[in-house]
């Protein structure tokens, strides 16, 4: 492993993610930096679990999505486990899936039908949250070294402030989008009802809790028609 071409890269990636316009993006620079960058790498994906749900994103393979559909599955695997933070583990590395039978048996046996040979998985978390997984997988068995988990390490590290990062900007910029559609469907409401702020905000929130609709998507109604009818 050359750590100075590895830390240069390194560096050029962190620049290239803050740059980035979108989570998505974001996360797609994530798994193909890890492709790029991390010996023995032949696949690479970020795994989110909602609740028992398995959330794939940014796969650079379709060996990554049948993985974690697996897991849903089974309600079991490393990747699983690894964005479950109850286990206490933050790094995992398996040089040979048939050493994984004794702990994930069901998923162990059908990972090696898909092609997988090792895998390595790293849980992505700042001070204040957990975001997921990075999980990098090899067709080829002992494919990953420490070396390689190092490097897996360092670039999980990255990701998670960045992924951080852009989720965070995201949800600032759909709030500002809802505040200003509730302020127009407000100023309808005043317009045409001749109420106050206080009172056409009374009507959105009183129509959203009667009908269960979301504040903002009434909002948007009342914006495309003018009204609530």
């Amino acid at each position: 492993m050359d750590w100075r071409v590895f830390a240069r890269e390194m560096a050029s990636m962190a620049r290239d993610l803050l740059a980035q316009d979108s989570v998505e993006t974001t996360l797609g620079h994530i798994t193909h930096a890890a492709v790029e960058l991390v010996s023995g790498c032949d696949a690479a994906g970020i795994l989110l679990l909602h609740g028992k749900k398995v959330e794939s994103l940014a796969p650079t393979h379709d060996l990554v999505v049948e993985s974690d559909r697996l897991q849903e599955q089974l309600g079991e695997g490393p990747c699983f486990d690894a964005a479950r933070t109850s286990t206490g583990e933050r790094v995992f590395r398996i040089g040979d899936l048939t050493a994984g039978r004794s702990r994930w048996p069901a998923y162990a046996a059908r990972a090696e039908e898909l092609g997988i040979g090792s895998i390595m998985g790293f849980l992505l978390y700042t001070e204040d949250e957990d975001l997921g997984a990075l999980n990098l997988y090899s067709h080829r068995p002992g494919a990953f070294s420490e070396d390689s988990e190092t490097a897996g390490w360092l670039l999980a590290s990255h990701a998670a402030v960045a992924f951080s990062s852009a989720r965070s900007h995201a949800q600032l910029e759909q709030a500002i989008a809802t505040r200003h559609v509730i302020g127009e469907a407000m100023g309808i409401l005043m317009g045409s009802h001749h109420l106050t702020e206080e009172q056409a905000f009374g009507v959105l929130r009183r129509y959203s809790q009667e009908k269960n609709v979301k504040l903002r998507e009434v909002a948007r109604r009342v914006c495309e028609h003018g009204g609530l009818t």
